[in-house]
């Protein structure tokens, strides 16, 4: 296991709060930021990164991926996973419950902690899965960032789109409550509607915008009746940022995943099942609707809903390949690319991917670069640009939807807890990432 070192970057250009920009130098000590300054003076010997023209950033926290253990390491695994987020710049990851088992008592909670702890290279927190009969568990199980729940886009225990038992969720407890929503009745009747089609582009107009409309409404509804914490996961059509537009409260945060940004249903033309995913893309009309909602501040945070699957499941026949793409390792080289070319700036790129997740899941100490913060840090090369290739993700499932795209803001250094993880293109495996705390 390493241990934090002591590190002082020089003159790199500094995201700082509030949008404030500066050159210059950022002391590690103990794992902390402790000094942020133009020019800092230090007598001891410490190891010291040439940061000039490298852009520094708070560390991305990732507030909904799917990791895949235990149960289904096959398709990937918390070390490999880690390993995706620390190339990615990603130094803390918020898992969701759908593995085997599902995360739906303490016991397996406690599971996950301990294989994140022996094996993940970052930071780590997991979602509690609501069923329609663990309430219970949802009160007491500690730690966690929230509870699941999944509206629809799911089979078994962890399909919830009963509304008396969704208020019964609501009705009890403080705990934040992110949901999966799309409306599973509307979902059932289209797939009868559109069965026998084989062609994969079909999976928009089964899982609609009608079908997530609905069940955000509810989900909105049911937040409001209770004033209480709800967290719209993966936004992806037009018409739910304009309901969010006009009945937000203050106390609800949506996110939106890069897929949703930059995709649209023209990709399954181009890349298949590989463009499959739930809630599916939409059209590119969405795409600019929810631009707008992300710069409005109506979209609170990005997320990648990292779900890798392999090339083999994709390549099954459409209704049997499943939903789901890797994107950890690209999240922040898309959005930075987006600032390139004016999209939008840098600072709101960090703040979307970190301050903002911070504040949403009362992460303490993260998202920051601020005296007294956690040093997790990625420094970024916003100059130079280099495609997205298959061979160098480190995913286990080794692909990428975003495969040859031409991207800048590549990390160059992350560091995780005053740790560098990744180098250079060179990982640090000995680094152990810690489980994040919660503010409840």
């Amino acid at each position: 296991m390493a241990n934090s070192q002591s590190l002082l970057i020089r003159q790199a250009e500094i995201i700082l709060p509030d949008n404030q920009l500066i050159v210059g130098d950022v002391l590690v000590e103990n794992g902390k930021i402790t000094t942020v300054d133009t020019h800092i003076t230090h007598n001891t010997p410490i190891r010291e990164i040439d940061a000039q023209g490298l852009t520094l950033l708070p560390g991305v926290i990732d507030p909904q991926v799917h990791f895949r253990e235990p149960g289904l390491e096959y398709k990937e695994d918390l070390f490999t996973a880690s390993c995706a987020c620390a190339k990615g710049g990603v130094t803390s990851f918020l898992e969701m419950p759908n593995t085997k088992p599902l995360t739906i008592n303490q016991s397996a909670l406690d599971d996950k902690l301990q294989r994140a702890a022996s094996k993940c290279v970052v930071n780590y927190g997991f979602f509690i899965g609501a069923t329609g009969d663990n309430l219970a568990e949802l009160l007491t199980v500690k730690p966690t960032c929230g509870i699941k729940i999944f509206m629809g886009s799911m089979h078994g225990q962890l399909l919830v789109s009963q509304e008396e038992i969704l208020e019964g969720i609501f009705a009890q407890g403080n705990r934040l409550i992110a949901v999966h929503a799309e409306d599973q009745t509307r979902i059932n009747h289209r797939r009868q509607q559109f069965a026998g089609i084989e062609d994969v582009s079909i999976h928009s107009q089964i899982q609609d915008n009608e079908a997530a409309l609905l069940a955000t409404k509810l989900a909105l509804k049911l937040s409001k009746k209770y004033q209480r914490r709800l967290h719209i996961l993966h936004l992806s059509t037009g018409e739910e940022a304009e309901l969010l537009r006009e009945e937000k409260p203050s106390w609800v945060t949506a996110e939106v995943t890069p897929q949703h940004l930059f995709l649209n249903t023209s990709a399954y033309q181009t890349i298949g099942s590989l463009a499959q995913m739930n809630p599916p893309l939409r059209s590119p009309k969405d795409n600019q609707i929810l631009w707008q909602a992300l710069l409005d501040g109506v979209i609170d945070f990005i997320a990648t809903d990292h779900a890798p699957h392999t090339l083999a499941e994709k390549a099954q026949v459409y209704p049997n390949t499943p939903s789901g793409m890797p994107g950890v390792e690209t999240s922040l080289p898309l959005m930075l690319t987006a600032a390139k070319e004016g999209k939008c700036t840098v600072s709101q790129v960090a703040n979307w991917m970190s301050t903002a997740v911070a504040k949403g899941y009362g992460i303490e100490n993260k998202g920051q670069i601020t005296p007294g913060y956690d040093a997790d840090l990625v420094l970024v090369d916003l100059v130079n640009y280099r495609q997205v290739k298959r061979e160098e993700l480190l995913t286990k499932c080794g692909w990428s939807p975003f495969e040859g795209w031409n991207l800048t803001g590549w990390p160059v250094i992350t560091i995780v807890g005053g740790d560098m993880v990744y180098e250079q293109g060179k990982l640090n495996t000995q680094v152990r990432g810690k489980a994040l705390n919660f503010k409840e």
